[in-house]
């Protein structure tokens, strides 16, 4: 199924979430249950991480025809909540819906070169040595916007990832498994395995000097393709693990040692405002 896409009288383009619904191939027995769950859940909009506001994200589509609930979603919005669904297709969808963003409100986004990069990014930063070279380079990029000093470093970073050590703890428990003498990354492995590539991927784009949201933005896309394309997680710090993954080896270096810049460059001209 192809969605349509509406305009407003404002001329704003929207869509339909009951025809959203439908393209992503969602059972209909879900639908009211995962409209309930789209306009009360937390986004990373561009313009920061919030819930969807009413007449700014959607609109109730007023018609004596409609039947069940329905409304009007930003093209933004939808993409959103396509990220996030757990249909086989959003990728597709995903990226079409990206391909009809008003160009004045994904300025800051990101370009169907960039989006091609970050697909190759979710795949190396399944290895632990990416992972960990892009957190130590953050580090580094905090300490110099700070004078030197890494002071608050670990409350400014879990803000920005929007977990915990005492969260992951808390998840853990939930889970039935015990947290005890676990470090950050071997609770997230546990919790949420793809999570980590959408860390180093902050974490890569904060070192860079990239602005926080916008960080978070391809975070999450790599996140989105990391578990669409069931990226495996490898600790290769001390040896090479047997039957790794085929992978980029050129962008896995360049991640270690940003300074060669040649996949990266695609995000060179965008800065973090001083």
């Amino acid at each position: 199924m192809e969605l349509q896409i509406l305009v407003s009288k404002k001329g704003t383009k929207v869509v339909l979430a009951s025809s959203l619904h439908a393209a992503l191939g969602l059972p209909n027995k879900q639908y009211a249950a995962n409209i309930r769950h789209w306009l009360s859940d937390i986004y990373q909009f561009h313009d920061g991480i919030r819930k969807a506001e009413h007449f700014k994200d959607f609109a109730r589509r007023q018609s004596k025809e409609v039947v069940v609930d329905d409304y009007y979603l930003s093209i933004e919005f939808a993409k959103l909540i396509t990220l996030g669904s757990k249909s086989k297709v959003k990728l597709k969808y995903a990226t079409w819906l990206l391909g009809h963003e008003d160009p004045n409100e994904k300025s800051d986004l990101f370009s169907v070169e960039q989006v091609l990069a970050v697909m190759e990014l979710s795949k190396v930063m399944g290895l632990v040595s990416c992972q960990t070279a892009c957190e130590q380079k953050h580090l580094e990029t905090y300490e110099e916007r700070n004078n030197g000093s890494a002071a608050n470093w670990w409350n400014f970073r879990s803000k920005l990832l929007g977990y915990s050590t005492e969260k992951l703890k808390e998840a853990m428990l939930a889970q039935g498994k015990k947290p005890e003498g676990k470090s950050q990354r071997q609770m997230l492995m546990q919790v949420d395995k793809h999570e980590m590539v959408r860390t180093a991927v902050i974490d890569l784009f904060m070192a860079l000097g990239k602005p926080e949201h916008y960080a978070q933005h391809l975070g999450q896309l790599a996140k989105a393709f990391a578990k669409e394309m069931n990226v495996e997680i490898f600790d290769d710090r001390n040896t090479s693990p047997a039957f790794l993954p085929k992978l980029n080896g050129e962008l896995a270096e360049e991640v270690k040692d940003i300074s060669k810049m040649r996949y990266l460059q695609r995000w060179e001209g965008l800065k973090m405002a001083s």
